[in-house]
């Protein structure tokens, strides 16, 4: 599995894991968090690595952590990873393998796409609009953090559609997310008093990643001969 990881890959993971780790028994966090942050952080390197096999590890870790957010009352969370990122995990396999290309230059198993200008103005107006929405929502229903939990999944679920499609700009996005998500779960844990550190750990985990993933899909874009956004 790692034979053609890189250097900072293999760091990535290794420290990343080892906090997690550590966390575990340190801080006495629960055995479901150190779960769902170990597969998220694989899934997502090999989401970087433009590698099918990051749905599989995708399932387990949307499941947990539709459980763990919603045990905190981040509702909006429960339900993006819960109705929305669980059975994505099973359409991304099939599109994926579906636009499978062997072994890229790269390593990458699928071809990567790039957003036009005219999707970007779109997907903004989108996104600001259904923010708003959302957010009304989530205070009717009794949420946490709803401002901030509303803007997260909303951007998620966008990412998470152009990552399907294999968009390459899915990783500004997810950057976007991830610095949202860690703030959400810094405020929650402080006001709640919870354990789930390894929360903190994954997201800050993901956010190295995104960048990292953001800057390997534009190689992996220029490798393949895919044009800039026009």
């Amino acid at each position: 599995m790692l034979k053609d990881w890189t250097l900072f890959e293999k760091v990535w993971l290794l420290v990343f894991t080892g906090i997690n780790i550590f966390l575990f028994f340190a801080w006495d966090d629960t055995l479901i968090g150190l779960i769902s942050s170990i597969t998220g952080m694989l899934c997502v390197v090999l989401v970087a690595k433009g590698k099918i096999s990051n749905y599989y590890f995708g399932i387990i870790q949307t499941g947990t952590y539709a459980y763990i957010s919603y045990t905190y009352g981040l509702y909006g969370e429960a339900m993006l990873n819960g109705i929305f990122y669980f059975p994505l995990q099973f359409i991304g396999i099939y599109y994926w393998k579906k636009n499978q290309i062997g072994q890229g230059t790269l390593g990458e198993d699928v071809a990567v796409k790039r957003l036009t200008k005219k999707q970007w103005v779109w997907l903004s107006v989108i996104m600001v609009i259904s923010s708003a929405v959302y957010a009304e929502i989530l205070h009717l229903i009794g949420g946490q953090q709803v401002r901030i939990d509303s803007v997260a999944v909303v951007l998620s679920i966008i990412a998470q559609i152009l990552m399907v499609k294999r968009f390459a700009e899915q990783w500004a996005l997810w950057i976007m997310v991830n610095v949202l998500s860690i703030l959400l779960w810094a405020i929650t844990l402080f006001q709640s008093g919870g354990n789930d550190y390894n929360m903190l750990v994954m997201w800050s985990a993901f956010l190295i990643n995104s960048i990292y993933g953001y800057i390997n899909w534009i190689k992996m874009s220029q490798k393949q001969g895919v044009a800039k956004a026009a």
